[in-house]
This record gives structure tokens, C-alpha cells and sequence, in this order.
């Protein structure tokens, strides 16, 4: 019997590592407050997102994928959420309908209070648009009274897309700042979980940087908050609210 009384998130990763990079300090910062984070992985990434291990050479998509798991458990772990593995397969990244019903039991086992995934666009990586659009339709799914009736459906739980990685290409804009002062240590611990993709270590410190001094410049000079790093985000549905503060 689901516990509508908790409080829970929903991230939904194309690849195993793609959690870590864009919502690692979300998901730390919303376990510390009380949440359940669960993650779902669509792939392992074996193909296009594991460099590294193909290098080495000798090398299986079973082997790599065995790795990846590894990895994203171990980062999930330091993270504190759940995580589950899709497998997908990536490059490309597919879903069928059994796929995307699979994804809404997920949305209904876990009633989500808000749902973090990818941007709308990727002209770099198709994975990351499908994987967004799968967790829209299965979200809407979700909601259905007609899809297996009796069961309790979910609400209208926020979805915000993480950042992407070149996000001027990507129509993302950024609309919440996300301050992860407080569990970077966790975030980059989790991110160097991640040996098959260590390049992307410093590139993603960087961008926490940047977020956190956009961050504290939004809030004003005045507010004694120290932010040092930072998380962006884009909502995709308005902001239901009574004032404006």
C-alpha cells in the first residue's frame, strides 16, 4: 500500500551517470530534508557514454554495463536515494509502449512531489529529449483514472529538466537556482563514483561554481546565506502560488 503521507522525488536519467553530474546536490539536499529519492536509469550508457572502459580494450557491452551499474549504485548510495536500471540500451535510446507503462508504475508506486529529468532538446545527445518526453508522457499516464483502474493515481507533481551540457543549445534557461552548498561534498564524492567519465569531474565543479554565484546574486548581496555552489534548473508548468514573495 502506497504511504501518501511521504515525501518523494522522482529523477529520471537516460544513462547511468547523467543523475550525478545535474541533480547529485538535489537529490542530496531533499534526502537530508526528509525525502525519498528514487531514481530511475533508462541505460547503462555502454555505448556512448563509456570512453573510458572501451579503451581498455577486451571489453563486452555486458562487462561495461556491469561497471556503470557499479558506479551509479555506489553514487545513489552516497546520495542516499533508491536507484533501478532500465536497460535500455543508448545510442540510440528506445522505448516502447510496455517501456513507457513500466515508467508510469513507477510514477505510481512512488507518487512523486516533484520529478527532475532532462531538457526538452539535446541537438548533441538524442537520449536526453526522449528520456524527457518518456517521463512527460508516462507522468500524464500516470494521472489517468482509466489506466489500471483502482489503483490511486498521482497528482500534478512539478517537473524540473537539469541542466544540460551545453545549455545555449539545448533552449534551457534556467529558472531555479538551487543552493548545494551544504552537500557538495556529497555531490562530488558521488560524482567521483564515476571512473568511466572522470573527465567530466572538474567540468561539473565548474559549473556548480558558476550556479552558486548566480545563485547568491540573486538573493542579494544583503542576505547572509553563503552559497558557494549551485544546481540550475527549468520548470516546464507554471507555479501555482498566493503571493509573490
Amino acid at each position: 500500500m502506497i504511504n501518501i503521507a511521504k515525501k518523494s522525488a522522482l529523477v529520471v536519467s537516460a544513462h547511468s551517470a547523467d543523475f550525478v553530474w545535474r541533480a547529485g546536490g538535489a537529490i542530496a539536499l531533499h534526502v537530508e530534508q526528509g525525502y525519498q529519492v528514487h531514481i530511475v536509469c533508462l541505460s547503462f550508457g555502454e555505448r556512448g557514454e563509456s570512453a573510458k572502459l572501451w579503451r581498455k580494450g577486451n571489453m563486452t557491452e555486458e562487462r561495461v554495463k556491469a561497471s556503470r551499474r557499479i558506479e551509479a549504485e555506489a553514487a545513489a548510495n552516497i546520495l542516499g536515494a533508491s536507484i533501478e536500471f532500465f536497460d535500455m540500451g543508448d545510442y540510440p535510446l528506445r522505448a516502447d509502449k510496455e517501456t513507457l507503462f513500466r515508467l508510469a508504475d513507477v510514477f505510481r508506486r512512488e507518487q512523486p512531489h516533484f520529478v527532475l529529468t532532462h531538457s526538452i532538446a539535446d541537438p548533441y545527445n538524442y537520449d536526453h529529449p526522449l528520456a524527457a518526453s518518456l517521463t512527460q508522457e508516462a507522468r500524464i499516464i500516470a494521472q489517468a483514472e482509466g489506466y489500471r483502474p483502482g489503483e490511486q493515481i498521482i497528482g500534478a507533481p512539478p517537473v524540473y529538466c537539469f541542466e544540460p551540457h551545453q545549455p545555449e543549445q539545448c533552449q534551457w534557461k534556467p529558472d531555479v537556482l538551487l543552493d548545494i552548498t551544504s552537500v557538495w561534498a556529497k555531490k562530488y564524492a558521488a560524482i567521483q563514483c564515476m571512473a568511466g567519465q572522470e573527465h567530466l569531474w572538474e567540468y561539473y565543479t565548474r559549473v556548480a561554481l558558476q550556479r552558486g554565484v548566480q545563485a547568491k546574486r540573486n538573493v542579494g548581496i544583503a542576505d547572509s546565506r553563503v552559497i558557494t555552489y549551485g544546481e540550475g534548473y527549468q520548470s516546464l508548468f507554471p507555479r501555482v502560488t498566493e503571493n509573490l514573495s
